[in-house]
């Protein structure tokens, strides 16, 4: 898993600081790794030997007795993200990442240093950025805690090895790092170094990968591993991650439906426990639309606030406003309602016929009552002003070629999953 250096190239779009994209008078940070477009130093400067110059913030007893509480119920579909976040002083993805590595007893399975891991995990966090509305620190807790519910299904914990889980935990904990809060046909319409070094193909899920593997190595977790088994263990989150790339769904879907037409997944198969890794993943990260609408409606804002800041950047430099990321034209009841018919739920109805649990059963339920809901919100807004255009039942174009995007992830599309 070779690094190869990222340079920038000379497109005049690079004025455009990916360090500030949402923030007008953000004082200028350093970015300290090549690998990152930016890097906090607040929580763990200790950690890296750095003088500590901001007092960290101690919880109190009550705050974090609430977060331990929380934890006894982490394997719950209706679980909180957002006020476990609040409890545990924004640190919700190493108190839960860590939690459940300890929990798997992974931790003393694979004789990991428990101060490489802590360091690994505070670098990860930091290293989500906290000012991406939906791509931070929180949604990739959020995406683990999915994860670890999938995990728990009896088809997957009677087949998947440790080994199995401590990939799934690690991909789900990294598989947006270092998210720069736009979508990868903003990279390659700007000509960002990015899309050039990865070829405009899976251009963020490569970042993400290989800033993962850069802070694996920058921390040493494995290094008292053979070289071979850290490699594979590189090599294979990689392969996780990159099944996020929503450019790909048809090919994903295509293959599960036809293992599950056919009957033949065996799960004493490496390859096939691989492939069902990576759907749990692909579910996992979309998986807002299946959780209780007090929670997925928080998630449909943050990521619809998200793409229409992309918008905002877009307008101001005076480039094409990508789908979706007008807000003068798109609503969250809209784009909801469009993800959840053309992306989510032919997904989620596959999973639940490889895993026809009450757990399938509840995600498809509360996703067809949040689609009632954004669809009654939607009928409001309309029906206020008199002149309002009549909502429309054809598919919106941009989500047609959602699923239709090529391997190369086509610059016409969003390539964000909401």
């Amino acid at each position: 898993v070779g690094f190869e250096p990222e340079r920038r190239s000379s497109h005049p779009y690079l004025c455009i600081d990916f360090r500030t994209l949402h923030t007008s008078s953000a004082p200028e940070r350093r970015v300290h790794r090549l690998l990152s477009f930016q890097r906090y130093l607040h929580s763990s400067r200790f950690l890296r030997g750095v003088p500590q110059q901001i007092p960290l913030h101690i919880l109190d007893e009550d705050y974090t007795g609430q977060a331990r509480c929380m934890l006894e119920k982490v394997g719950n579909w209706n679980f909180d993200i957002f006020l476990f976040d609040r409890l545990t002083n924004g640190n919700s993805l190493i108190t839960l990442t860590f939690h459940l590595l300890n929990q798997y007893g992974l931790v003393e399975l694979f004789q990991l240093d428990m101060v490489k891991l802590w360091r690994f995990l505070v670098m990860v966090q930091e290293d989500y950025h906290s000012d991406n509305p939906y791509h931070n620190a929180v949604h990739a807790a959020d995406v683990t805690q999915a994860m670890y519910c999938y995990l728990r299904e009896p088809m997957l914990a009677q087949s998947l090895t440790s080994y199995d889980i401590l990939l799934g935990l690690l991909a789900a904990a990294t598989h947006d790092l270092d998210h720069p809060g736009v979508n990868q046909p903003f990279l390659i319409k700007t000509d960002h170094y990015l899309a050039t070094l990865y070829r405009n193909t899976s251009v963020l899920e490569n970042h993400h990968w290989k800033s993962a593997v850069g802070l694996l190595r920058e921390t040493g977790l494995f290094s008292h591993l053979p070289a071979e088994d850290s490699l594979n263990m590189e090599r294979e989150l990689g392969s996780l991650i990159l099944a996020t790339d929503i450019s790909r769904q048809n090919d994903y879907l295509s293959r599960f439906r036809m293992h599950l037409d056919q009957e033949n997944l065996c799960l004493s198969n490496a390859s096939h426990r691989h492939f069902i890794l990576q759907m749990a993943l692909k579910c996992a990260d979309i998986c807002n639309p299946c959780r209780p609408w007090e929670l997925s409606k928080q998630w449909s804002e943050k990521v619809t606030e998200e793409f229409f800041q992309q918008g905002d950047i877009e307008r101001r430099h005076k480039l094409e406003v990508s789908p979706l990321c007008d807000r003068g034209t798109n609503t969250v009841g809209r784009i909801q309602i469009g993800f959840m018919t053309y992306v989510a739920e032919p997904l989620f109805a596959e999973w639940a016929r490889f895993s026809d649990t009450r757990l399938s059963q509840t995600m498809l339920g509360h996703m067809g009552l949040n689609k009632a809901s954004w669809g009654g919100l939607q009928q409001e807004q309309t029906s206020v002003p008199e002149e309002a255009e009549p909502c429309t039942t054809e598919t919106p174009p941009v989500l047609k070629c959602v699923l239709a995007l090529p391997h190369n992830g086509g610059v016409g599309c969003a390539a964000s999953s909401p």
